[in-house]
């Protein structure tokens, strides 16, 4: 069920091309070829998962040895397929387009996990909402890929009072209160501040979780000095590879990075046939 799900989706990507006009491919017609998907570049592989079934449900006979989350490198194949060679043409630039992109989130998920983990060894490198429409589940896919926490999937998996909310609201406490009779008693509460002050408001006012959003490292770190232990931490808020170990040190529990989804860079991958029959 869940795997028809993504073909779904993979077909409404396809659909988008026109695929079955696809006036250039016309003149391949009645050829079959095998098409090797490789790596020019260096990272962890993503998407493995979704594009071979969905190959296989359009007909071809796939191969492949590698599985999501292995390190990649130049001149690697990452699948095989063969089939009708239109048809194959016609699905390149989505094979390239979706493994390239979840790669280089999967590979700038693994880059901040092991920056991070290195003065941090037990925080979580999480995502955010920051995410392209109709790519979500694959994105946060690939977040878990690199060894990320995909964060909240949508609006329903928890509470996370933000600025506009407060700004309509008008008080810490209240907010929190609002949201306690709203919720189920199984989503956590989680509320984002910018300030010290309010962050000890926040824990006062008993949520599960602090969201930390465009503090400076020292004033972190006096919240951390604060509260360790007592509430979860999160810091979030232009956090990148760059400086994602300042961040670490000052003992959050969570860093979550709209960078990972929106600024990270695609995997660069070809694709190259050879004719396996005439016309």
């Amino acid at each position: 069920m869940i795997e028809q799900i993504f073909i779904s989706k993979l077909m409404q990507f396809l659909e988008e091309d026109y695929y079955p006009e696809d006036l250039t491919s016309r003149i391949v017609e009645g050829y079959k070829i095998r098409s090797y998907v490789r790596s020019k570049d260096e990272g962890v592989l993503a998407g493995n998962k979704f594009i071979i079934p969905f190959l296989n449900y359009l007909g071809f006979n796939v191969k492949s040895s590698m599985t999501d989350g292995v390190e990649v490198k130049k001149g690697d194949n990452l699948l095989v397929f063969e089939g009708e060679a239109d048809k194959s043409l016609s699905v390149e630039r989505l094979v390239l387009n979706l493994l390239g992109k979840l790669s280089g989130i999967a590979t700038a998920t693994y880059t901040m996990v092991k920056l991070a983990r290195e003065v941090n060894p037990t925080v979580r490198i999480a995502g955010t909402r920051k995410t392209t429409p109709g790519l979500r589940v694959f994105e946060k896919y690939a977040i878990e890929v690199g060894g990320g926490d995909p964060h909240r999937f949508n609006l329903s998996d928890a509470v996370l009072i933000k600025d506009n909310h407060l700004a309509i609201i008008g008080d810490i406490e209240k907010a929190v209160k609002m949201a306690r009779q709203i919720a189920s008693f199984t989503k956590k509460i989680e509320i984002e501040v910018s300030s010290y002050e309010d962050a000890i408001k926040a824990y006062r006012a008993g949520v599960d979780a602090i969201l930390l959003d465009n503090m400076s490292v020292n004033e972190i770190e006096e919240v951390v000095s604060e509260l360790k232990g007592k509430v979860l931490l999160e810091a979030s808020g232009r956090i990148t590879p760059e400086n994602v170990k300042s961040y670490a040190k000052t003992g959050v529990d969570i860093i979550s990075s709209g960078y990972i989804t929106h600024s990270s860079r695609s995997l660069d991958f070809s694709m190259d046939v050879e004719l396996t029959s005439p016309q």
